[in-house]
């Protein structure tokens, strides 16, 4: 680990008044949580663009609700890892800190963070097809399968944005406004190719944001960045932490 820019992003954030945050699958699969694509993802003889479409919910919604409960008793097992638990102190140390998630596990919200923008929505919730409410299920395994809206008894289908669907708008707005008011982005455990989100860094620094990076390799975003950390988010947050607390800052 380079102890020098180590040093340097605790630096910049000790600048710092606004902090946003961008996290990608690399900071859960440190929790054990699989990406679900590939073959990492392969459930029974299905892939993960086999299930997770609108089309396929329509066509057999109770093959798409097996395999969610699958994921289900996976990521319940997982644990937040000590990268989620710095985010989430960091959200009390900054006057102003946003953290925007693709990742849809809970994990952020279970190491403690509030001010939390889940873009592809969370597996831990349901919503409604007829009424469009969103509930909160920890139930693992369900014990109904397929789950109807004990409201008005439509099929209730998860929370998650599936391929070929659009972002809410009212999550994904608020993160590109996040970004481009930050004074400092750090992006964790992305690949910086799934759009929008790619694009919310870049948006970051041209509104004249500092980015560091953390990555175990580089990705297309490494070139425009001020710091790249490579490793995983679990070791590097923490050094950062301590050096934000020799500089000064709790």
């Amino acid at each position: 680990m380079d102890t020098t820019q180590i040093q340097q992003a605790a630096e910049i954030l000790h600048r710092a008044q606004r902090v946003a945050v961008l996290t990608g699958a690399g900071i859960s699969a440190e929790s054990g949580v699989p990406t679900f694509r590939g073959k990492d993802g392969l459930w029974k003889q299905f892939r993960a663009e086999d299930l997770a479409t609108p089309e396929a919910f329509a066509r057999d919604p109770k093959l798409v609700w097996e395999w969610y409960n699958w994921r289900r008793g996976i990521v319940g097992r997982a644990e937040p890892n000590p990268g989620h638990t710095v985010l989430a102190k960091w959200e009390k140390v900054f006057p102003e800190f946003g953290l925007i998630t693709q990742n849809v596990d809970g994990l952020h919200a279970r190491a403690g963070s509030l001010n939390l923008l889940e873009l592809h929505g969370n597996i831990w919730k349901t919503r409604c097809t007829r009424e469009e409410t969103v509930a909160e299920n920890f139930e693992s395994p369900l014990k109904i399968i397929p789950p109807t809206c004990p409201n008005c008894g439509a099929l209730l289908r998860p929370h998650i944005v599936w391929f070929g669907e659009s972002l809410d708008p009212g999550v994904l707005q608020p993160a590109f406004s996040l970004s481009a008011q930050c004074d400092v982005m750090l992006v964790i455990g992305t690949s910086a190719f799934v759009q929008p989100a790619a694009s919310l860094p870049l948006q970051a620094a041209d509104a004249g944001a500092k980015l560091i990076e953390i990555n175990p390799g580089p990705t297309p975003l490494t070139p425009f960045v001020d710091v790249f950390l490579p490793g995983k988010a679990g070791e590097i947050l923490p050094e950062i932490d301590r050096g934000l607390i020799q500089i000064g800052r709790p």
